[in-house]
């Protein structure tokens, strides 16, 4: 079983790496800059084959599948974040938060599937908590993980049977994109999840592994975030 897994290098990434890992999967992750993190990853998880490759490029991506075949598993994890107000907000920001955090999950899936169809498998994609209600100051953020969602509801329906496609929201999980906060700000946050702390990736993991295991489950949008924000 092949898995191929996204943003794979850090935090939910590389939790999704080594659970899979784990469980008997051959990984395959990607990772677009830091090569001091996929050095790290490498040496973390000898296992685990770490390739170079920016999602949002096409050429990119069709190499990658040329190269690793049809995965079993896809997690589209890989996403980036742009914390300002919507005037601050410049059009090659907005433009690189989108092609990246939906741009790259349509591309992988767009290349992938023809070769997952008459296998079977599935495809969980990484969302955000606010994908679901929306984040202050992280509008387009929110809007990408938006789409994120409602690609997959209507990709589940779109090829159901043979893939199923499911989705995680995280709330606030202890990674870098969080690492920013103030103790003052994780204080507060934390005193609004009613199980009153921040998750880990692995939680996370777990519940992309539930989702690309439960053969009975399409179209899902599954809530990681203890409670809701």
């Amino acid at each position: 079983m092949k898995a191929l897994i996204s943003g794979g290098t850090r935090g939910i990434g590389l939790a999704c790496c080594r659970l899979f890992a784990d469980r008997g999967y051959q990984v395959t992750a990607l990772y677009s800059r830091d090569e001091g993190a996929a050095d790290a990853a490498r040496r973390a998880l000898a296992g685990v084959r770490f390739l170079h490759a920016d999602v949002s490029d096409e050429w990119a991506v069709t190499d990658v599948l040329e190269e690793v075949g049809a995965p079993d598993v896809l997690v589209n994890n890989a996403g980036i974040d742009y914390f300002a107000q919507v005037q601050d907000m410049p059009l090659e920001a907005y433009r690189r938060v989108m092609d990246v955090n939906m741009g790259g999950t349509f591309l992988l899936c767009k290349h992938a599937v023809p070769r997952m169809l008459s296998r079977g498998g599935a495809i969980v994609n990484v969302s955000s908590v606010w994908g679901v209600s929306g984040g202050s100051c992280e509008s387009v953020y929110s809007a990408s993980k938006g789409a994120v969602i409602a690609f997959t509801k209507a990709l589940a329906r779109e090829l159901a049977p043979a893939i199923r496609v499911n989705c995680v929201a995280p709330g606030a999980i202890d990674t870098d994109m969080c690492a920013g906060y103030t103790p003052e700000e994780r204080r507060d946050i934390e005193g609004r999840i009613p199980l009153r702390r921040f998750g880990t990736p692995d939680e996370v993991a777990e519940a992309v592994y539930f989702l690309a295991t439960a053969r009975y489950v399409t179209g899902q949008v599954l809530g990681v975030d203890g409670g809701g924000l």
